[in-house]
């Protein structure tokens, strides 16, 4: 079978559903269907030639696999490989003869083969061309940048053919012909990228990257060259407010045949589970891996993945990033996946508590802070909490400044209450409490406070008749409710108010761990607000524990509609 028989097998074979793929996979394939008729058309500008691909399918073949399950043995690239391998060498300018596609992105399951396909086009374009080419390579550090480099590296040293056509000195590798150099870059080096004239820039694993300066500034010195490829290639990340993420809403608006944000020149390979697969489905893993699930080395070690992430929640943000390819929001060691999070959230009004017994967890920071108090109960199988925050009037402008966060307007919102002078006056918080109870006709069970900072608080409210709970602040004490809080959330079986305080210092929170994976909220590499989750866990120790009498009103009110009364 030749070449381009294998390219449109794969494209109808995605197509059918022969081979399972997520929706952009498939608007992919679909795209180049639509193309390659376009070219049938006198004025289209562009062609399309398979030849190229036969070239850099032989030049492929002259190197050797040296990592993983096919070590040892000659490079055969897969049909999926071949399928973007055509895109990007394949179409051409008719006035030129040069690529059309300058820009490359490529997103996919970590272990599919991204930085060997990134080394192979890196070296056959260099070391194949008539020009002097410039290639350099970007990780945001230089460890990540080294990574394309070394199997580049490896890959001309295994070759004989090329013995002698190259040298690999000063950091950079010279094709002694041309004169083209393969160098790699990253931001602790970013000033060597100014004032070179790259004509192929590749940024690999976007998503680490805290800002576009690297790609920019190997995208701002290809302006001189008329065949340009910046190429991106990258697993899925947690930072949805990074570049990364950006690109990749932008390239899925490009798929998208509905509402398109036309780039003809712009090639687009997106591999994700999509919205509503089940991770524990091993038959959807290959849209997300292309390549590792094909054969069983690679299911397995899925598998085992899985098994982990399961086990373990900490571990699920990194497996489903970086083996299910799919966008979370969530910090590195962060508390909370804010998409379920969000999911939770409702209206919820005090009338609801009305009847209900309620635990209230109270987080009493420093005086000059964020204070938190936290309202929780139980109804039928759900936990129902509300949250309310307290703050200096004198410091909440300077507070809104260094924590970045809508202070002002939150209080304006009614989610904070903004206390006289520079400190917390404690009195408002009892208050507040005592207040809430009173009006809605609910009975506070307990009050569950860190006893840090809040000895006269709690002798306080001892003295008003409540009874209070120490909660301690270690592993031993809220390992368990900050596991099963979040569980809560993740079953759908938590309700929260939509808080925008507490929503905020959810997306804050991150967690440490002992040896036997108990968590807890790591105040000290919290660098933002927490003290609202804070509370909200103190008084998940106790609600947890099942500290709620029967709702005696709601069972009458059932019992008399049962009998028609």
């Amino acid at each position: 079978m030749n070449l381009g028989e294998r390219v449109l097998n794969y494209v109808n074979d995605i197509l059918s559903g022969k081979i399972p793929a997520c929706q952009k996979h498939k608007w992919a394939c679909e795209r180049f269907l639509r193309d390659l008729e376009r070219t049938q058309d006198e004025d289209c500008w562009f062609y399309f030639d398979i030849e190229p691909l036969y070239d850099f399918y032989e030049w492929c073949k002259q190197f050797k696999h040296f990592k993983g399950v096919l070590a040892g043995q000659y490079i055969e690239l897969t049909d999926f490989q071949l399928f973007v391998a055509a895109n990007i060498f394949c179409f051409l300018k008719k006035d030129t003869n040069k690529r059309r596609f300058l820009r490359v992105f490529i997103e996919l399951g970590r272990k599919n083969a991204k930085s060997q396909f990134l080394a192979l086009i890196a070296s056959y374009i260099t070391f194949l061309s008539d020009q002097t080419e410039e290639c350099y390579i970007a990780g945001w550090g230089r460890q990540q940048s080294s990574l394309v480099y070394n199997d580049i590296l490896a890959q001309l040293n295994s070759c004989p053919m090329l013995a002698g056509k190259y040298k690999d000195s000063y950091g950079k590798i010279t094709h002694l012909r041309s004169g083209s150099v393969i160098v790699p870059l990253s931001k602790e080096a970013k000033k060597t990228g100014d004032g070179t004239n790259p004509s192929i820039g590749i940024v690999d694993e976007y998503h680490a990257h805290e800002t576009s300066e690297i790609y920019d500034v190997i995208d701002s010195g290809m302006g001189a060259r008329e065949n340009t490829l910046m190429f991106i290639i990258t697993t899925a990340g947690f930072n949805i407010n990074g570049p990364c993420y950006k690109e990749y809403v932008y390239c899925s608006q490009v798929l998208d045949p509905e509402n398109p944000a036309e780039n003809d020149e712009y090639f687009i390979m997106i591999c994700e589970l999509d919205k509503d697969d089940d991770i524990k489905d091993e038959s959807v893993w290959i849209k997300a891996n292309p390549i590792v699930a094909t054969y069983e080395a690679g299911i397995q070690k899925l598998r085992s993945d899985l098994k982990i992430a399961l086990d373990n929640p900490e571990k699920m943000r990194s497996f489903l990033t970086k083996r299910m390819n799919r966008w979370v929001d969530q910090k590195e060691n962060g508390y909370m996946d804010m998409s379920k999070w969000n999911a939770c959230g409702r209206h919820i009004d005090w009338e609801e508590f009305r009847g209900q017994e309620v635990i209230v967890g109270v987080d009493l920071s420093a005086k000059i802070d964020l204070t938190s108090v936290n309202f929780e109960t139980k109804k039928e199988d759900k936990y129902l909490i509300k949250n309310h925050s307290f703050m200096p009037e004198d410091t909440l402008s300077l507070r809104a400044r260094t924590d970045k966060a809508h202070y002002q307007l939150w209080a304006h919102q009614g989610w904070i209450t903004p206390t006289p002078g520079a400190v917390v006056d404690y009195s408002f918080i009892k208050a507040y409490i005592m207040e809430k109870e009173k009006e809605y006709g609910f009975t506070i069970k307990e009050i569950c406070a860190d006893p840090w900072n809040a000895s006269q608080f709690i002798q306080d409210m001892d003295h008003e008749g409540y009874t209070t709970i120490e909660i301690r602040q270690g592993i031993k004490t809220l390992g368990e409710a900050t596991k099963d809080f979040r569980e809560q959330v993740y079953q759908g079986k938590l309700e929260h108010d939509n808080s925008p305080v507490l929503t905020f210092a959810m997306a804050n929170a991150v967690t440490k761990s002992d040896s036997n994976d108990n968590i807890m909220l790591d105040k000290q590499k919290s660098t933002e607000r927490i003290d609202p989750a804070a509370a909200a866990i103190n008084s998940h120790v106790r609600a947890m524990a099942g500290n709620f009498n029967i709702d005696l009103k709601k069972m009458t009110e059932d019992y008399l509609k049962m009998m028609g009364w």
